[in-house]
């Protein structure tokens, strides 16, 4: 065992914080002795789960030498530590080299990191503990006990997943790191997705993917297409995932996504329905009537046994508030590892309760909620959104920034805003009336450019990126399944296999 100086020898609380200083220790000369230790361990184990801070600033600086492809060692460690005030009480640099003393580390050095790690969870489960019972004894009136209950789940999420109170906190290099992986990302995609693919190609080529803790806003008039839209993204993203899966594709190096629909909207079958029925190129309304051939039935039961593995989770519990929709969400993410969720739509979702007197209020309450999960859950999130009647009184029916409903901060909030148009479903409402024997030429002649027009429309729909905060702004050309339309449905055209 190293030579050790116990930091910890006048104890002065009644009930000792968990840790292990001497675990801390004979890691770090394990790791001095055989560098390939860090190889294993360096992904969970980070400086801040050190209980002795020299020992984190010890670690951390011999993480950054082997980023550098530097050997790490008591000598080439010594220049960074000779001004350092704790390793000054402990003898000075000539601590590095007791660390070394024996290599007992090396047999169980990954039990060693195990251990630090977990106490260091321990300690911050300590912390939050501590802090839900100052809170709960605090009976003041400006105390809400939901919002006291939606931070303490919020922090038993974040120990759950492994990080401190202060990993919020990153240095530049881990920032750049992280921006780097993210590039490369991109450019063995070819340069065009660096985040999780919407399945559709210009699409993709305009945003670059969906990004992670970005918030999308997709808001349009009712019967543009916003839920077939988010419903195609949401499919693409998962099939992709379970494709990427099935070719032994790592799942950090998909472009796809696990993905959760929560749709106030819509129950789970019918949703379920739509995506079959896209599928299978078989309208819903055929569906729900039962009116199909043999054959279609066939195509339907082999698309169904394709899916069925497909990780799309859909949750169409009605009423959700903000606050249960985020605790669901992270109960996803740590059961299922969920890194995709759409939300069908934004005005279906209900505050806290305080701001129900107050309906811009209580929009924006919801809006920064959906930003706060996307960062907590560092994973895009797609929320649908209502537009104001506004736009049926314009001349120009193309929506703005400005039509977004209820609440300017949504605008604020949103990463990305985008509004889907079609234009035929506007040019429907001027058709003239058909012609007949009795029309006049004049009369043909109006519907015959009115049908001409009519037709450069069909089965095109347009979204409008009116926001983009990590790019450009435009519009984007889509085109759905026509055949679909005279149903009521808009199921779009995914994009080439290598999407």
């Amino acid at each position: 065992m190293a030579e050790l100086v116990r930091f910890d020898a006048v104890e002065e609380e009644t009930q000792r914080l968990p840790r292990n200083v001497e675990a801390e220790a004979t890691f770090l000369g394990a790791l001095l002795i055989d560098n390939r230790v860090a190889e294993d361990v360096q992904i969970k184990l980070r400086p801040e789960h050190f209980y002795e801070p020299l020992h984190g600033r010890i670690y951390e600086q011999a993480l950054k030498l082997l980023d550098r492809n530097m050997v790490v060692t008591p000598v080439t460690l010594k220049p960074y530590f000779e001004a350092d005030e704790a390793m000054k009480v402990l003898g000075g640099p000539s601590y590095l080299a007791k660390l070394t003393g024996d290599g007992a580390g090396l047999i169980g050095a990954r039990d060693f990191a195990d251990q630090i790690y977990d106490l260091a969870l321990l300690r911050e489960l300590v912390t939050v503990g501590r802090t839900l019972v100052d809170s709960a004894l605090d009976t003041s009136e400006t105390v809400d006990p939901k919002t006291q209950i939606e931070e303490a789940e919020s922090a038993l999420y974040r120990v759950s997943e492994g990080e401190a109170q202060e990993g919020g906190v990153k240095s530049f290099l881990a920032a750049s790191t992280e921006a780097l992986t993210n590039v490369e990302r991109a450019f063995n995609s070819g340069g065009k997705v660096s985040g999780i693919t919407t399945g559709l190609t210009d699409l993709n080529a305009k945003m670059g993917g969906l990004h992670k803790s970005d918030l999308l806003i997709l808001a349009g008039r009712p019967g543009m297409g916003k839920t077939s839209l988010a419903t195609n993204i949401a499919f693409n993203a998962a099939n992709r995932y379970r494709r990427d899966m099935q070719d032994g594709i790592e799942p950090i190096d998909s472009l796809g996504a696990k993905t959760v629909f929560f749709s106030l909207e819509m129950s789970a079958d019918q949703l379920a329905t739509r995506i079959l029925s896209e599928q299978a190129e078989i309208s819903s309304e055929k569906l729900r009537m039962g009116a199909i051939s043999r054959d279609e039935m066939h195509r339907l039961a082999l698309a169904s046994r394709e899916l069925q593995d497909l990780p799309l989770f859909i949750d169409d519990t009605p009423a959700l508030t903000i606050a249960a929709l985020r605790t669901r969400a992270r109960r996803l993410q740590r059961r299922s590892g969920i890194n995709l969720i759409v939300v069908d739509y934004l005005q279906l979702l209900q505050g806290s309760g305080r701001a129900n007197d107050n309906r811009v209020n209580e929009i924006s309450e919801i809006s920064r909620g959906l930003k706060t999960l996307a960062k907590e859950l560092n994973c895009p999130v797609i929320a649908l959104s209502q537009l104001s009647r506004q736009v049926e009184s314009r001349e120009d029916k193309r929506p703005q920034l400005s039509d977004l409903r209820e609440s300017g901060s949504i605008e604020q909030d949103a990463d990305i805003v985008m509004f889907i148009f079609r234009d035929e479903y506007y040019h429907l409402a001027v058709k003239p009336d058909d012609p007949d024997e009795n029309s006049t030429e004049e009369q043909k002649a109006k519907y015959l450019a009115w049908e001409t027009d009519h037709q450069s429309k069909v089965g095109k729909a347009t979204v409008i990126v009116a926001k983009n905060r990590q790019g450009s702004t435009g519009n984007i050309q889509l085109s759905f399944l026509s055949e679909f339309t005279k149903f009521g449905d808009l199921a779009y055209g995914d994009a080439p296999d290598d999407y």
